[in-house]
């Protein structure tokens, strides 16, 4: 179909009040970039773990200066088993692991370190928490996925181009030994710290090693290149989120854009790097004993998700393992009520939206949530939609959203009526929903 084809057909289709979909030689052509098979994967996971586990779990702070004494770290019961089971009974898909904070410490016995398990006492010095987590994730079905900082607060090279290649080998090293790998999570941590401010990152070699090894993982730093940050650690997706950004002229950490502009990602950005909300079921990212009676509420995960999995980005919820190296009663039973508060508000499903996007309600039934999913495998391209209901044989506005993407859940107050439609109002070029649910 020509380009001005295309254009007729949008445009008759938008007068029509019909949806877009009826285009369908048109919505099946990429628009823009586009996600990779690998991406595309990540994107449907929506929801997995985040295990913060350190030294600064034993210290009671959130950044390690990279002295503590390596036996300081000393779970008494470490059980990754019991982390798995949890995250798989909570319908979690996966688990990234911090494998490797600020202060340097290596929670495997690391050849490019003297600051890791093997120095401590925990276990003689021959505990290996990567081992015991990636074979527990494959026991339970869950991918494995690892967090490794740039940021050393220990190793004497760090500041050095020669550290670069420290830290290249050791990104290696975790991926051969561990993987498969889902996930690559690189935190910029941007500080007034002057030798992170001045180090001079080869973040095209750190990217070329997991590309290597694990050729399907996913990288996360503020600018991809397979996800993004949101741009704040409260949960909180942006109403309008394209999985497009612009990263020229950016880096990860204090060089990263903008927080908005990483909420909202770019309209017609360059690159397809989706975004990724990363929260703490507690205050802080690492256990704490002061925090046991602070665990997020049903209501404000519930929240979380609807502004993050609801908003076109995924939900990674950090469930720090307390000090006997377990998930603690609290953060295990908050996990399963939110299971539970989930399943509960997506459990009576009243109508699905037909080709032309529209679902007719049974009688006597209300709807209050509408959930669309976009064919985002050749692009994102809805910009803005209405959904309407037909009641008494007219149809009125209820409610009006701007991006769908990989998936938009849209609340609104209790409604009966005889159908729902859902309109496209602009589109950057022929688009498919491919299903609407009514709840």
């Amino acid at each position: 179909m020509k380009k001005s084809s295309i254009a007729a057909c949008v445009a008759a289709a938008l007068l029509a009040g019909a949806a877009l979909p009826s285009c369908t030689s048109g919505a099946d052509r990429d628009y823009g970039p586009v996600p990779t098979a690998a991406q595309l994967r990540w994107q449907d996971l929506e929801l997995y773990m985040f295990a913060h586990f350190g030294p600064n779990t034993f210290t009671n702070v959130e950044w390690g200066d990279g002295k503590e004494d390596p036996d300081v770290f000393n779970p008494t019961d470490l059980d990754c088993r019991q982390w798995a089971r949890i995250a798989r009974d909570a319908g979690m898909k996966g688990i990234i692991i911090t494998a490797k904070h600020h202060d340097g410490f290596c929670l495997w016995p690391s050849a490019y370190s003297t600051h890791t398990v093997a120095q401590s006492r925990w276990r003689d010095g021959k505990g290996d928490v990567l081992r015991e987590l990636s074979d527990a994730c494959r026991e339970y079905g869950l991918l494995f996925g690892v967090y490794i900082s740039p940021w050393d607060r220990n190793h004497p090279a760090y500041g050095t181009a020669e550290y670069n290649t420290v830290f290249a080998n050791t990104i290696r090293e975790v991926h051969t030994a561990y993987g498969p790998v889902f996930e690559q999570w690189f935190d910029g941590a941007g500080t007034n710290d002057e030798r992170q401010r001045n180090m001079p990152y080869d973040w095209d070699l750190f990217n070329g090693v997991v590309a290597q090894t694990s050729p399907d993982a996913v990288i996360f730093s503020d600018i991809g290149p397979g996800c993004r940050w949101i741009g704040n650690e409260r949960g909180r997706s942006a109403e309008t989120n394209w999985s497009r950004l612009d990263t020229e002229g950016f880096s990860p950490g204090i060089g990263a854009p903008r927080t908005d502009t990483l909420a909202r990602g770019n309209v017609h950005g360059a690159r397809w790097i989706p975004a990724e909300s990363d929260v703490s079921i507690r205050p802080g990212w690492f256990y704490s004993p002061d925090t046991d009676a602070r665990v997020k509420t049903v209501d404000q995960l519930m929240e979380i998700y609807f502004n993050t999995v609801g908003n076109n980005a995924n939900f990674l919820l950090n469930v720090p393992p307390d000090r006997r190296g377990r998930i603690h009663p609290a953060d295990s039973a908050r996990l399963m009520e939110f299971k539970a508060a989930r399943e509960a508000y997506f459990a009576d499903r009243v109508a699905s939206g037909n080709r032309r996007l529209v679902a007719k309600i049974p009688a006597g039934r209300t709807a209050r949530c509408v959930v669309l999913r976009e064919d985002i495998a050749h692009g994102q391209k809805i910009a803005s939609f209405v959904l309407e209901a037909r009641q008494d044989g007219v149809w009125n506005e209820i409610a009006r959203g701007t991006t769908v993407g990989h998936k938009k859940i849209l609340r609104f107050d209790p409604c009966a009526a005889e159908a729902l439609r859902v309109r496209v109002l602009q589109s950057y070029a022929p688009a498919r929903i491919t299903s609407m649910e009514v709840y």
